[in-house]
């Protein structure tokens, strides 16, 4: 991401590959069955501020465990995007 892209300059996307803040949301889940997968995070999107959660955008509701569909509907950028610009307004 581009530094003041869409008029965002404190923004961090934050990796996660040992799981370790995925297991602290409580957002860990495996796809073993469907996918072969081990320890995965479930599909979700959050803004932190300040330490605290402000905002938490999670794919179907809520956890699935070997879950056979992959969803897609309120985690994607331009959800995101909106929500903080809704914010900034």
């Amino acid at each position: 991401m581009t530094p003041g892209a869409n008029g965002f300059e404190k923004v961090k996307l934050l990796p996660d590959g040992a799981a370790l803040f995925t297991r602290g949301m409580g957002m860990s889940c495996v796809w073993e069955k469907e996918r072969g997968f081990g320890e995965r995070s479930w599909r979700y999107s959050v803004v932190v501020d300040d330490m605290k959660v402000e905002k938490i955008f999670i794919e179907g509701g809520g956890i699935t465990q070997d879950s056979g569909p992959d969803p897609f509907e309120v985690t994607d950028a331009a959800t995101m995007v909106e929500y903080l610009k809704s914010k900034a307004s």
